[in-house]
């Protein structure tokens, strides 16, 4: 077999949302990185193989903006319809665009070496290549779900439940056990002009009665996609994976076939035709790291107050039982959660592994608490800070717990300076932005949304203009402006049930769409660009250009007569 060996500053290991944000923030911090993953396409649960949608905050302005806002705009953008090929194809293309990534998908990671309390490289097997890969790094990333890293590297790790006295979780069980929630084969159906004939395979479960499905809601509207075929929680969330998969199938043909052919319901489904089912389980827990915090129920329900946040969940604790589909009550609980809520950057690396850091469904949380943090779009923002933490961990040769001890608010600017909101801190603009003379004060930055407190946006119309001004001339290097992607917005990234009218979905009309800018050199307004925005929130561009005043004129949106503009910063 061939052997490769790869030198990286980071690798990342897991290409779901959580590690697509690590390894592009890591990449736009100039870090050389290597993305690992064991699928033939990015996105884990969000991907074609496992279909389910991105989820995050609930409340008013409270969706995700970063990495994972910049990936849904791109699918507004490019795939309107919702097409499954084009959403692997949005995902895959982030990665690959950013010079910095080398991209081993279909590798799974099956051994690391170490040197005492660090991991010195990870090596893992490309089967369509027939390729063993050996990547050396400074840091790595697991960003695997299962923790994968943490399992060979041997870090300190937390599965199952834990009682209800160790933490003082009122949610959690009175004694701590291994179970966990369970996972799920997802199901598309598709709306037909004509009636469609179902024959079930022989191995699928046969139900005659809504009672043999434990009363579930198999109705054929909304959102419905099937999550409650849900297994394995009381079984071993990793080494049982085959016999759950098993099981879940013949759970969810023997759903299709009840729906389509029996008394109760062929009538109502005879035009509905099986679009899709999953083969792939997706998960929804296993190991979870310990970092230097573990977050708890209690840390969720009183708003994460921490004076490292770096990011933010809003999703109740959404917990489901155990027994998934065969639980005869309701198959999870809501419990109430603050919306938005912190999690701190000391819950995103290993307290024993040096060079380790985690994102995604396995960081530092208790069960209770990962039922809230679990759901992709807050993963995607745990991604994009750990990204951005190697970027300073590499430039300062210092540790994960480092960052934390010595950069936290290099941190916490660095990801608000890349639209990732940080409630309850400020933006602090470069210094070229705060020493100007502005037109437009909220432009300089500092909040990027509406907030409970505030809305310090500029309102524009096409033709309307913004200007900075300085005392002499200046060099600029770069301007970077945060629009309106309307954080209110309702539609989900994929579409769930295919109905005869076609679901279609539009870049938001709240975007400023066309823009220029002049600049005020040689005692006169000189063209600086006309640019045209592919329906993104965030827009950076690099200038070279010495002037003593600038204009920013918008000339089209994407809709709305009036549009908002929540910063324009100069560096």
């Amino acid at each position: 077999m061939r052997e490769k060996i790869l030198q990286a500053d980071f690798l990342v290991v897991g290409g779901g949302l959580a590690g697509v944000a690590a390894a592009v923030a890591a990449a736009r911090e100039g870090v050389r990185t290597v993305l690992m993953h064991d699928r033939p396409v990015l996105g884990g649960n969000a991907s074609s193989e496992v279909r389910m949608w991105i989820c995050g905050a609930r409340g008013s302005n409270r969706r995700e903006t970063g990495i994972v806002e910049e990936i849904l705009l791109e699918n507004l953008y490019r795939n309107p319809e919702r097409n499954y090929s084009i959403w692997d194809s949005v995902m895959y293309s982030i990665v690959k665009r950013e010079k910095n990534i080398t991209l081993l998908l279909n590798t799974v990671c099956t051994e690391v070496t170490m040197n005492g309390s660090r991991i010195t490289g990870a090596r893992g097997y490309q089967s369509p290549s027939q390729t063993w890969y050996t990547v050396n790094a400074g840091y790595f990333a697991d960003c695997s779900g299962d923790s994968i890293l943490g399992v060979l590297s041997k870090a300190e790790l937390r599965y199952g439940r834990e009682s209800r006295e160790e933490f003082g979780e009122s949610i959690a069980p009175e004694t701590a056990d291994r179970k966990t929630m369970g996972m799920s084969c997802l199901i598309q159906a598709r709306e037909t002009d004509t009636p469609r004939d179902f024959v079930p395979p022989e191995w699928a479960y046969h139900y005659e009665n809504e009672e043999q499905i434990n009363f579930r809601d198999c109705e054929l509207a909304g959102l419905q996609n099937f999550w409650w075929i849900e297994v394995g929680g009381s079984a071993d969330a990793l080494h049982d994976v085959d016999e759950s998969r098993d099981e879940l199938l013949k759970i969810a043909f023997g759903i299709w076939d009840y729906l389509k052919n029996s008394p109760a319901k062929r009538e109502l489904y005879r035009n509905w035709t099986l679009e899709w089912v999953g083969f792939l389980p997706g998960k929804r827990e296993s190991y979870r790291f310990a970092g230097d915090h573990i977050v708890t129920q209690n840390d969720v329900a009183t708003g994460g107050r921490f004076p490292d946040i770096i990011a933010y969940g809003g999703w109740p604790m959404d917990d489901h039982h155990p027994d998934g589909f065969y639980y005869p009550g309701e198959p999870t609980i809501f419990h109430p959660a603050p919306s938005p809520f912190g999690i701190p950057y000391r819950a995103l690396y290993s307290r024993n592994i040096d060079n380790l850091f985690c994102a995604g469904r396995n960081i530092s949380v208790t069960h209770s608490a990962l039922s809230s943090t679990r759901v992709m779009a807050t993963c995607g923002t745990l991604g994009q800070a750990v990204g951005t933490a190697c970027g300073i961990a590499v430039r300062n040769h210092c540790s994960p717990r480092q960052v934390g001890e010595r950069f936290i608010g290099e941190l916490q600017n660095n990801l608000m300076r890349d639209d990732a909101w940080l409630p309850g801190k400020r933006f602090t603009p470069p210094e070229l932005t705060a020493a100007a003379a502005i037109s437009h004060e909220g432009l300089r930055g500092g909040l990027n949304r509406v907030t409970d407190l505030a809305d310090e946006s500029w309102s524009a119309k096409a033709g309307d203009s913004a200007e900075y001004q300085w005392d002499k001339e200046v060099n600029i290097h770069e301007y970077r402006l945060v629009f309106d992607s309307d954080l209110d917005r309702k539609e989900k990234n994929i579409i769930v049930l295919n109905l005869r009218d076609p679901q279609i979905c539009t870049t938001p009309a709240t975007l400023v769409k066309r823009f220029k800018l002049e600049a005020f050199t040689d005692g006169k307004w000189q063209d600086a660009g006309t640019y045209d925005n592919p329906g993104q929130r965030l827009v950076k561009i690099p200038l070279d250009i010495c002037c003593s005043k600038i204009r920013l004129t918008v000339l089209e949106t994407f809709g709305n007569d009036t549009v908002k503009i929540f910063s324009w910063t100069i560096s």
